[in-house]
């Protein structure tokens, strides 16, 4: 548990070195999250072992089913949060400009060949895997979910905080209910990142 801990509080301090508004820190927000990724993958593949993934046409049309389902219900959340909150189309629009200065090209390649799946074999790959074997998978999925919510919470961007809340609830929840199709979970992550951010934003 020492090990899954401190992997969590790494990317605790990756996350609030990201979006804290107040750091005042000159890096450029997609090699961060690059190297973040890419370091929460290694310890998650070195203390949680090799990831199952099984590639097939199933798995892949699988999470291209779950990307496009996902995108529009955040695309209907988008509206509802307009309609409700005068708030919410700034702070959705703080979030998109994290992409200036960066190619779209390049932003797209990193979500889908690095972010995106590092992000899921960290977090339910290997923190909601380890959390349901200590204790239960229903317990595993609460904690796992949480944890990837609270860790979005330094942004102080309440619609990126409840986007991490929905996705979590969804990945995590289709994690509990199918862990061995963590391939379509992945796929879905990375093509929903790339669609959102980049081909398709809100």
């Amino acid at each position: 548990m020492k090990s899954l801990l401190s992997s969590i509080l790494l990317a605790a301090i990756f996350w609030f070195l990201m979006f804290f508004p107040y750091l005042g820190l000159n890096i450029n927000f997609w090699m961060m999250m690059t190297a973040a990724s890419l370091t929460l993958t290694l310890l998650a593949i070195y203390f949680g072992g090799k990831p199952n993934l099984t590639f097939s046409w199933r798995e892949l049309l699988s999470g291209l089913g779950i990307a496009v389902v996902l995108w529009f219900v955040f695309w209907t959340g988008d509206k509802l949060s307009q309609l409700l909150f005068d708030f919410a189309r700034p702070q959705v629009d703080l979030i998109y400009g994290i992409k200036g200065g960066t190619s779209p090209t390049l932003i797209s390649l990193l979500l889908l060949c690095i972010i995106g799946p590092g992000e899921e074999i960290f977090w339910r790959g290997y923190v909601q895997r380890r959390l349901s074997a200590r204790w239960s998978p229903n317990t595993g999925f609460l904690l796992a979910t949480a944890a990837y919510t609270l860790i979005h919470i330094p942004s102080l961007n309440f619609m990126l905080v409840m986007a991490a809340l929905v996705c979590g609830v969804i990945w995590g929840g289709l994690f509990r209910l199918f862990p061995r199709h963590f391939t379509a979970i992945v796929v879905s992550h990375a093509l929903w990142d790339a669609a959102a951010f980049v081909w398709f934003p809100f």
